[in-house]
């Protein structure tokens, strides 16, 4: 039986030009199976507007699990996040992960990224939060 799921974040800032980043935290969450998971999300890139929830399983799989549009949350269905807060400048995004279990083991990121129809869109990627299984 499973008794402890342990999520490793590492501190990794991704820099446009000098003063446009990205962080994530906690470094590492540590949490039985059935908890909860928040990982925290936020930029300093002025117009981007919205944050992009990736998670990296161990096959090397890339999954889109939401986004947020400045305060609005769309998580992808079928997935078992919640999303809180704003994707604004200086503002913070929450990637909730209910319910853990073995599947929740991965490598979670978020990007920033800018959305408008009439914009080219470009996007900054924060890389990862680790995801391991204690058995």
């Amino acid at each position: 039986m499973i008794k402890e799921l342990l999520i490793i974040a590492f501190k990794m800032v991704l820099v446009l030009g000098s003063s446009h980043e990205v962080h994530q935290t906690p470094f590492y969450i540590q949490a039985k199976p059935g908890e909860t998971a928040r990982i925290n999300c936020s930029h300093s890139i002025q117009n981007y507007n919205v944050i992009l929830w990736y998670k990296k399983s161990e096959d090397r799989q890339l999954q889109l699990l939401g986004y947020m549009y400045l305060d609005n949350k769309n998580p992808e269905p079928g997935v078992n996040v919640e999303m809180d807060g704003n994707a604004a400048k200086d503002q913070n995004c929450t990637l909730i992960i209910k319910d853990l279990s073995v599947n929740s083991s991965a490598v979670y990121f978020c990007a920033a990224s800018y959305h408008s129809a009439a914009y080219y869109c470009s996007s900054v990627h924060k890389p990862s939060h680790h995801c391991f299984c204690n058995l």
